[in-house]
């Protein structure tokens, strides 16, 4: 028998949503809904600062550029974990979502902080942000060994690999830019002051 093509998958895979009971929406809405409100003030923030004028450095463009790529990926890999992978990630691959999520949410906050307080914020943002990729890679090895028993599917297999893409992308950038003290920051702020 032939096998379905990837794009056939892909709707298919989406198509799940229609699945979802009304906890599932909640869910879902809250945890994309969370990272695209990170996307769009990330981007939101330098399109103001641009748009006055601030001109940051091109590697400060990742940022948004990996957090979209992050949003459209979870956007996908959550209809599977909400409805034809539930039952298997409650083995134990959801509580290590819950704790990279948490790793990840925290690295973010701490770079934000870090703008004030580098001194301060500069070690709690780089554990955080370590403990980010290190149980994603855990995740990775649990997703895995759940694709070669047959319980897994290409379309989330390849919306892990952009989750990875986009964070990697995203995290990188940001700490390239903290570490060159975020430029335009304080340009970009002094335009959003109140007067």
């Amino acid at each position: 028998m032939a096998k379905a093509s990837f794009m056939r998958e892909t709707v298919a895979y989406a198509s799940q949503a229609r699945d979802f009971a009304p906890k599932d929406w909640l869910a879902y809405a809250a945890w994309v809904g969370l990272m695209v409100g990170l996307f769009g003030s990330i981007a939101g923030f330098l399109s103001f600062g641009s748009a006055h004028g601030v001109r940051y450095p091109d590697y400060v463009w990742n940022v948004p550029m990996g957090a979209g790529v992050f949003v459209l990926a979870i956007a996908f890999d959550t209809i599977g974990h909400r409805t034809t992978y539930r039952e298997e990630l409650q083995k134990g691959e959801a509580l290590v979502h819950h704790i990279t999520i948490f790793a990840g949410v925290a690295s973010v906050v701490c770079l934000c902080l870090a703008y004030s307080h580098p001194g301060l914020m500069r070690i709690p943002a780089a554990t955080f942000t370590l403990l980010s990729f290190v149980y994603s890679l855990i995740d990775e090895a649990l997703h895995w060994r759940r694709y070669l028993s047959q319980k897994c599917d290409r379309v989330e297999s390849w919306s892990h690999f952009l989750i990875f893409v986009g964070h990697l992308v995203m995290m990188l950038g940001w700490w390239t830019w903290f570490e060159a003290g975020y430029p335009g920051v304080a340009e970009t702020l002094q335009f959003m002051s109140v007067r």
